[in-house]
């Protein structure tokens, strides 16, 4: 029953985070387009830079924009910023509940390094704090004042980040914590930076004051970092069900040539924005780029040593104890291996799904959560039950799992317990 509760809480947070994502994206390439097409023509109003008009739903629709802030504060006025809080928030939070709550399955690799659960989210939080710490550092410095040497030398910091994060966790993990990084740098731009920069600009006029343009430079250049950074951050979230993308030898690679995919074809929609042309040839990289990740995934897993087995959780060892184990790894060879192996032996199937290897004790106690909410809870898998994974198969395996983690099966059980 924890389990089920908390794959519940996983689909509840990863929804939120969605809906909240899609808000936060709509209305940032909404606004980027609105300002690339705005144009200057005389009779415009005092202190606006361009305008535009704009058709949806059946209505018409004319857009200004100041250049630095109107004369007068408007009596109601509208602030974008409560879709990248929210996205954030459920974005950690989900972060917490799959890889945080299940570091030993999702986070954590002991061929990589052998780290305990706390040392590898302190790790983690770290790298995403201190990732924001030079980010800024470099948008505040010299550098920033040059915005294309900036872009080269983001680029290189995201890279040796996502170089970084493969060198002490496992694909997935690595994967997860880059897109979280990105994420945390354009969430924070949009709460330390560009709404504090507006919120001064406000202040000033409320004051009879003439705003400081520099507030408005600095909020534009965060939010133009942020327009490009989408698409990567949206890559590198959907790729942790991809293990050709995570699981292979050239995996930080793989995140440098998503980075210059996602500008390229923002740079194209920018571009068409702005009236500037066409640029076709971004797409011509895109496609080149895509080629290449295709390729290096065929390099196959990484060359590593064998995992440690030495530090192994209590839970863990439990299920390798429980006296159903036997009969367990009998099924699970019989019924799941051919496909969860290094070198699946079913047709149609070049890699593990997701990643997931069942050829060892350790490989099944480890997935134990898996393959009871996959297997034993639900007829998820096999998929289609081609392998004819019986009903009383699947009782053996709930058995299994409830008696050696010590899990209610029903709500009346959990309910019990509680009391």
């Amino acid at each position: 029953m924890t389990a089920i509760l908390w794959e519940w809480l996983n689909l509840g947070i990863r929804w939120v985070h969605i809906i909240t994502g899609i808000a936060w994206i709509g209305s940032s390439f909404y606004f980027v387009a609105l300002d690339l097409s705005l144009k200057k023509h005389k009779g415009l109003p005092e202190g606006v830079a361009g305008d535009t008009w704009q058709v949806h739903g059946g209505g018409f629709y004319h857009m200004q924009k100041y250049a630095v802030a109107p004369s007068f504060m408007p009596e109601e006025l509208t602030w974008f910023k409560w879709e990248s809080y929210a996205t954030w928030i459920s974005g950690f939070f989900l972060l917490c509940v799959l890889y945080y709550g299940s570091s030993e399955l999702f986070l954590i690799d002991r061929s990589v390094a052998d780290l305990a659960p706390w040392q590898a989210i302190t790790i983690g939080i770290a790298g995403l704090v201190a990732g924001w710490v030079v980010y800024d550092a470099l948008c505040r410095s010299p550098i920033g004042e040059n915005d294309y040497l900036l872009y080269a030398v983001l680029f290189v910091f995201v890279t040796a980040i996502a170089w970084g994060f493969t060198q002490v966790f496992s694909g997935r993990g690595a994967f997860i914590h880059t897109g979280a990084l990105i994420a945390t740098i354009m969430s924070a731009n949009v709460i330390m930076i560009i709404i504090p920069n507006q919120k001064k600009t406000v202040a000033a006029l409320m004051a009879g004051e003439e705003p400081d343009p520099k507030y408005g430079l600095q909020a534009k250049q965060r939010s133009t970092h942020n327009n490009y950074l989408t698409l990567p951050v949206l890559f590198l979230m959907l790729a942790n069900h991809y293990p050709l993308a995570f699981a292979t030898q050239y995996n930080w690679i793989i995140i440098a040539l998503v980075l210059v995919i996602g500008v390229v074809i923002r740079h194209f929609f920018n571009s068409h924005h702005a009236g500037k042309g066409e640029p076709y040839w971004t797409w011509a990289v895109a496609a080149i780029a895509f080629i290449i990740i295709m390729w290096l995934s065929e390099a196959g897993p990484p060359q590593r040593g064998e995992a440690e087995t030495g530090s192994l959780s209590v839970r863990t060892e439990k299920l390798l104890a429980a006296s159903e184990f036997d009969e367990v790894r009998d099924i699970i060879g019989a019924r799941c291996s051919m496909c969860h192996a290094v070198e699946p032996v079913w047709e149609g199937v070049p890699h593990a799904p997701k990643d997931v290897l069942l050829e060892t004790d350790i490989h099944i106690a480890l997935q134990a959560e898996e393959i009871y909410k996959q297997a034993a809870r639900s007829d998820a898998m096999p998929p289609g039950n081609v392998t004819d994974l019986t009903q009383a198969d699947r009782e053996v395996i709930a058995l299994w799992y409830e008696n050696a983690t010590n899990t209610p099966r029903t709500w009346t059980d959990l309910l019990a317990r509680l009391r």
